[in-house]
This record gives structure tokens, C-alpha cells and sequence, in this order.
């Protein structure tokens, strides 16, 4: 498509930058809110499709309530099971660097330790230190293209059990977790390491840090395989790096990516607001779906 040409009739093909070769793309001169046009959110959930990641600069009218009403429009808003989401919205959860638990410099798909783990997160740059906190992001999809025939094979067949257990007080996350009377969740699902986009039809490896261990594997092979997976994932070629300003918006096919936020920003505050849409149970190759294989939020004993 020719620059200047309009998108849906939405979004000039001018405005979008691309930010890294495989993965990545900067939309300029918009707006975000609740009340974009259906064409707008049309173009945008294209552009999200064709780049897997999105970023959004100068967005410093959104507040939560609007945040959420603009991520409302991809689908439905998904709860968060774990800790209390910001006054005044259903879904919209801070990730502070003062709350240790909310650390995420670790390479992760968000919430994959559930059976439809969210398909999009919103995430809004709230406070944002003068130098670091940057967030990496990786094209799953074409990580898995890079596996040599043989090792896409093996992918193929393999699943994976993906787990949380922790202990939380609902509005006390960053205090001890293992006090008495504090709530406990845990999810366990089985996936498989190669999942069908639903929109795109492309194979994308599902792995992370809620990876617990491979279905029939030995641990020690199931190091390596994991270890050998991730490589590609993680390789320069298949990432693209964002340097947060306050007001940027990020918006993320979290079926295709997944992410790391450098924590390399000492004690300078980092607060960043997401909001995320509920997606599909997972499909492999073969067609077989991924299995919920616990569900739990017990809340704390009476005291």
C-alpha cells in the first residue's frame, strides 16, 4: 500500500512508523478515546495485527475511566483475579515500582497461566523515570518461523503446563505475602507450545515465566528446551525496545508477543496503568484446545 493511503479510511499509511523490522509501529496525530469512530478502531486493531505492538505518544488527556473505555472498545475488559484495580474502573490495574510484586522484568505473556489469557493489554506510561524503564517486546510469530523445520516439528507437538500460585492480601499485595489470613490463588493450565492465531492464522510459540514444565518431558531436557525456545524469542532480530515518555500508550497482541520491562531505573519511580481484553482458549495445530487444569481464588480464612 503507497503512502498517504488511508487505512480503513481511517489512519493515513504516513502516520504509521515503523519501529523495528519485524515487530513494532509508532500512529501519530491520533487521539485515543472511548468515541472513536468504528473505521478508527477498525485500522488500529489491523495495524495491531500487521505489528503486533503499537505505541501511541502525547496521550496525557487519558485518565483510567477513559483508558478503559478506549480498551473497551477491542472486546471485553478482563478482571484481574488477583489485586484491587483502581478506583472507579473494573479492570484497570497500577504496576508500581514500589510494589515489588508488580515486577516485571522477566520475559512474560501476561497471564498465561490461564486457559483465555488475555488477547490485548493497554498499557498507559503514568510516571516514568528520566533514564530507563524502558519495555522490550518480542514477535512470537516470528520466532517461530526462525525454528528450523525439525525444531518446528518438535514445537508442534509439544504442550506445556502453565501455572501462579501466590499469596496476597487484596490491598496489601507488597506486604509480607505469607502472613496468616492472606488469600490464595492459583491457576494451572496446560498449552500448547504453538498456538493458532485466531485472526491471523499464524503459529506463534506460547513459553514465559509462567512456564512450570513440559507435558512428558524430564525436567533437565525440559531446561534446555525451554532455554532453546526462548533464544529465538528473545533474539534482537524479533524484538523492538520503547522508551517511555509520561502520556504514551502501548497496545499489544498478547497471542503474539511477549514482553520485558528493564528495571534499571534504581529508585526513581516508575507507575504505568493497564487495562486488558479477554481472549480465546488457546488451538494447537492439531486442533486440540488448552485445558484449565485448576481454577482457584480462595479467599482468606475468618479471623
Amino acid at each position: 500500500m503507497s503512502e498517504g493511503v488511508l487505512i480503513d479510511n481511517a489512519i493515513s499509511r504516513t502516520d504509521v512508523i515503523k519501529r523495528g523490522a519485524r515487530i513494532g509501529a509508532e500512529i501519530k496525530n491520533i487521539k485515543l478515546t472511548g468515541d472513536l469512530p468504528n473505521q478508527t478502531i477498525a485500522a488500529i486493531n489491523g495495524l495491531l495485527l500487521e505489528h503486533k505492538v503499537i505505541f501511541f505518544r502525547d496521550q496525557g488527556h487519558l485518565d483510567d475511566v477513559e483508558q478503559e473505555r478506549f480498551a473497551a472498545r477491542f472486546g471485553k475488559l478482563a478482571p484481574n483475579p488477583t489485586f484491587d484495580v483502581h478506583k472507579g474502573t473494573t479492570s484497570i490495574l497500577e504496576i508500581a515500582s514500589a510494589r515489588p510484586p508488580f515486577r516485571a522484568d522477566i520475559w512474560h505473556m501476561d497471564w498465561s497461566c490461564r486457559d483465555a489469557y488475555p488477547k490485548i493489554s493497554v498499557l498507559r506510561g503514568v510516571v516514568i523515570p528520566p533514564l530507563g524503564g524502558d519495555t522490550v517486546w518480542s514477535n512470537t510469530a516470528t520466532a517461530y518461523l526462525d525454528l528450523p523445520l525439525p525444531l518446528q516439528r518438535l514445537a508442534d507437538d509439544l504442550w506445556a503446563i502453565h501455572s501462579l500460585v501466590i499469596f496476597s492480601r487484596p490491598s496489601e499485595a507488597d506486604k509480607n505475602l505469607y502472613d496468616e489470613g492472606v488469600a490464595r490463588v492459583r491457576f494451572e493450565t496446560e498449552h500448547p507450545v504453538v498456538r493458532v492465531h485466531p485472526e491471523t492464522g499464524e503459529r506463534t510459540l506460547v513459553l514465559g515465566s509462567y512456564l512450570e514444565r513440559f507435558v512428558d518431558v524430564r525436567k533437565y531436557d525440559g531446561q534446555r528446551l525451554f532455554d532453546l525456545f526462548e533464544s529465538h524469542i528473545i533474539a534482537p532480530e524479533n524484538t523492538v525496545r520503547w522508551s517511555w515518555k509520561q502520556g504514551d500508550v502501548a497496545v499489544w497482541d498478547n497471542r503474539a508477543t511477549m514482553h520485558y520491562a528493564a528495571r534499571d531505573y534504581n529508585d526513581q519511580a516508575r507507575v504505568v496503568h493497564r487495562a486488558m481484553i479477554e481472549g480465546e482458549v488457546p488451538v494447537s495445530v492439531d486442533g486440540r484446545r488448552s485445558v484449565a487444569r485448576v481454577k482457584l481464588v480462595e479467599p482468606p480464612p475468618p479471623t
